[in-house]
């Protein structure tokens, strides 16, 4: 009996080491990125812990910095260094150019046609187009100058009648939310929902939407990697994203009906010969959805209902949250380094003055305050693993082979912070920006690279400028 009970384990043991010889041989032979041993099934998806950019960061620098894993039935190619995101967005940029299907995409974003989920092609380039050039060009980010203006003082004000008599805490996150919001959705919609006169209801509806968004979309949906916990809603997620795509949708829905009717108003008061230039301006505002409503006159099929509450959503949700988490980290920043920020103030009592409160034009003059910026973006960017992209065809990268259908994600924070690219790379630095060239190449990218890089990264930089110059 013990004679072959041994003679079992021998055979295993050697049925296991040709296995795994075949294993090593297959995949030496497609030449895929190299991969860490995976769980039957769930592949690794149990080293995806609460903060992943730092676990990915710690198998690139046991497996080198191309890798790839697999998430339940999902290929994932994670790079993290600046010679394979170059080559993911030169050579190989229109074959990463697609966006995986998840189900966030699914639910929350309007079935993949808010523009951050939507396929590459052309709907894609349109609502792109359309977005660029109504909210993103030079001509219109000037004309919104006002705006930025305007909720920054107003918030300014705010924050000094609260503390005039007596010393008062603030929840800095929320006003800080609440006037990166007023200010996109004035551009979007031309009203604001936080403050003095603002709608204080919607408002915090609208809060509890985003708030209960952001929690779904931080987590790790093991349902986007494994089809079969779709059918049992493994841990509800499905049901919250549900629940929430029903709210957010009636709020979107709630600001088309707003600017439907005031066309109509429009319309009404123009056929009566109303001389009342008020009433006659009321549908002719030069918001993101005015646009949309009157070009849906001319392209119905395109420029749906559906469509155009995409477009919005995606537009609030990609400038509220990472404009708001960057002024936080800024703050904080200068906080803990008060000679950075005494150097910021100089800069600015030397370039500009202390007799006059300043404007968007006097930021070009502040480039320390650029730099800190620049260097928040670095320690902190906004999204650690860049947007997922996806591969629509066969692909080589830093001379691996990488199968379509695979999901790239670009571990940013690890390259923002890599000591072969960065003296100190840990340390909050502004001077490393001083007197460089504009731009850090792909050293630098918290806002993406390639055709499918952030629209918005004009807008946000200004958004930042604004808010830390006052």
């Amino acid at each position: 009996m013990e004679a072959a009970s041994l003679l079992n384990v021998i055979l295993i043991f050697l049925f296991v080491l040709v296995l795994k010889s075949i294993l090593q041989n297959r995949r030496t032979r497609r030449n895929l990125p190299p991969s860490p041993p995976a769980l039957p099934i769930i592949g690794h998806l149990h080293l995806l812990k609460q903060q992943p950019h730092r676990t990915l960061d710690q198998l690139s620098q046991k497996y080198g910095p191309v890798l790839l894993l697999q998430f339940g039935n999902r290929k994932v190619l994670i790079v993290s260094s600046v010679s394979a995101v170059e080559e993911c967005f030169t050579k190989n940029d229109i074959i990463f150019a697609n966006r995986p299907r998840l189900l966030a995409g699914k639910y929350i974003n309007y079935n993949y046609t808010a523009m951050g989920f939507a396929p590459y092609g052309d709907y894609w380039r349109n609502i792109r187009r359309l977005t660029t050039m109504e909210l993103f060009t030079a001509s219109r980010l000037a004309m919104s100058a006002t705006i930025r203006q305007d909720e920054v003082r107003l918030l300014l004000k705010e924050l000094f009648l609260a503390s005039a008599e007596k010393p008062a805490k603030v929840k800095l996150t929320s006003k800080l939310i609440e006037v990166v919001f007023n200010i996109v959705l004035r551009m979007i919609a031309g009203k604001r929902y936080y403050g003095k006169d603002a709608v204080d209801k919607e408002a915090e509806e609208y809060r509890d939407i985003m708030r209960g968004i952001v929690e779904i979309n931080g987590s790790t949906n093991w349902n986007d990697f494994l089809p079969v916990l779709r059918w049992v809603d493994f841990r509800g997620l499905e049901r919250k994203m549900k629940k929430f795509s029903n709210k957010l949708d009636k709020f979107l829905q709630s600001l088309l009906q707003e600017h439907k009717g005031m066309r109509e108003e429009d319309l009404t008061h123009r056929s009566l010969g109303s001389s009342d230039s008020d009433a006659g301006n009321k549908g002719t505002k030069s918001t993101l959805i005015d646009v949309m409503l009157t070009l849906q006159q001319t392209e119905p099929d395109f420029y749906t209902d559906e469509t155009i509450k995409a477009v919005i959503m995606g537009t609030l949700a990609a400038g509220t949250e990472t404009s708001s988490s960057t002024l936080e980290w800024i703050i904080s920043l200068l906080l803990n380094h008060p000679e950075v920020m005494h150097k910021a103030s100089d800069e600015i009592a030397t370039k500009v003055g202390r007799d006059r409160l300043l404007d968007e034009t006097d930021l070009p003059k502040l480039n320390y305050l650029q730099s800190i910026i620049s260097e928040t973006l670095r320690l902190f960017p906004p999204v650690p693993l860049l947007v997922p992209h996806e591969s629509s065809e066969d692909s080589v990268v830093c001379g691996y082979n990488v199968p379509r259908g695979t999901m790239l994600l670009v571990n940013a924070w690890k390259i923002h912070r890599d000591p072969n690219l960065w003296e100190d790379a840990t340390k909050f630095k502004p001077e490393r920006f001083e007197g460089r060239e504009e731009g850090e190449g792909y050293k630098l990218l918290p806002f993406g690279f390639g055709r499918r890089a952030c629209p918005g990264a004009v807008l946000g930089r200004k958004l930042l400028d604004w808010y830390l110059v006052h």
